[in-house]
């Protein structure tokens, strides 16, 4: 690997400069996205290896981050189980037919990955082709209980009171159905380190929804089980957006580097997850939007809090649409430009 530092950070190693990369990287703020995006519709994208590689590498070339993340959706995983998933323009995802009686979780599938994700591994192979060893490669997950809120739900939502609802109506449903989506992506996780990606990270995105209570029962239980199951193989990255609350459980797990928010500080990030563990972000994505100069200072004083070493550079979230290249670019070389 030409540039390890990703790799170097996630076991803990003494570095020179952390290493970048950003969430949604391969995404609408490029123009060269938006040009296959107008071409072709999102789940084309994801299915069809050439271009999922294509996506993969475009911010490589564009903004050069120390890794890549494959393009691709953590909704596949639902698609694979039987669960429909359509890509709405100006709406996001939408599910026609979501869960909502435990009849409806026993007709959900655990499927054979090999015959409902090969498309992913032949992406894997692809970019990593195409990346020609220059930086790592990150495969990745929803959580189980990030994807339960969407196949319950139907739809992204604010406050997730149907899925939660469901917990509560249905607890033994639930966990049904959070266990088949944990197998799943334990299954999914597993071929794509078999297939060559170099890391992987686990997407919370729906658990700052929950108390710290049902957090435990309903979200970390099952991440706690993909942790174990990957650790052996390869490094994971557990990222809960509003998730401060368990970072001294997550601290205490096998995971290589826990993700943060912008909500977070870095103070109390190395404080709640036990100071010993790789942490990641935490930069407002909508941040870029400041001034170049500023992006700069602010990029070096948060490299400064949490220190350079067992720290990833990242957004606290998925980088947004209408962010400037050059100003995601800023972000980048501020990271490169530090200590020198």
């Amino acid at each position: 690997m030409k540039n390890d530092l990703f790799l170097k950070a996630l076991r803990g190693e003494t570095v020179q400069r952390p290493p970048v990369w950003m969430m949604r990287q391969a995404g609408r703020y490029l123009p060269e996205f938006r040009e296959l995006r107008d071409k072709y519709d999102f789940f084309t994208r994801c299915q069809t290896p050439e271009l999922a590689a294509e996506i993969t590498v475009q911010p490589i070339r564009r903004i050069a981050p120390d890794a890549a993340i494959l393009f691709s959706d953590i909704l596949v995983v639902p698609q694979a189980m039987g669960i429909e998933v359509l890509m709405k323009e100006s709406v996001g995802p939408f599910l026609p037919n979501p869960i909502r009686t435990p009849q409806d979780v026993e007709k959900v599938i655990v499927p054979d990955i090999d015959e409902t994700l090969g498309y992913v591994m032949d992406a894997i192979k692809l970019t990593k082709q195409m990346l020609d060893d220059e930086v790592p490669l990150i495969g990745f997950a929803g959580s189980p209980w990030t994807i339960f809120c969407y196949a319950v739900e139907g739809k992204g939502s604010k406050s997730f009171d149907t899925a939660k609802g469901f917990c509560f109506q249905y607890p033994e449903a639930a966990h049904v159905l959070l266990q088949k989506i944990t197998d799943t992506t334990i299954a999914y996780l597993k071929k794509k380190v078999e297939s060559g990606v170099n890391a992987v990270q686990v997407f919370d995105s729906w658990g700052g929804m929950l108390s710290p209570v049902d957090y435990q029962e309903f979200s970390w239980k099952y991440i706690n089980q993909i942790v174990e199951a990957l650790a052996p193989m390869t490094h994971v990255i557990v990222f809960g957006k509003g998730c401060w609350f368990a970072l001294n459980e997550m601290g205490k797990s096998k995971a290589s580097a826990l993700g943060v928010d912008w909500t977070c500080s870095a103070r109390n990030a190395r404080y709640l997850s036990g100071g010993q563990i790789t942490l990641q972000g935490n930069f407002d994505p909508s941040r870029l939007l400041s001034p170049i100069p500023t992006i700069k200072k602010m990029v070096h004083q948060m490299i400064d809090e949490f220190g350079k070493d067992r720290y990833i550079v990242n957004l606290g979230h998925g980088i947004l649409p209408n962010i400037p290249v050059d100003h995601a670019k800023a972000f980048v070389d501020a990271v490169k430009e530090y200590g020198n």
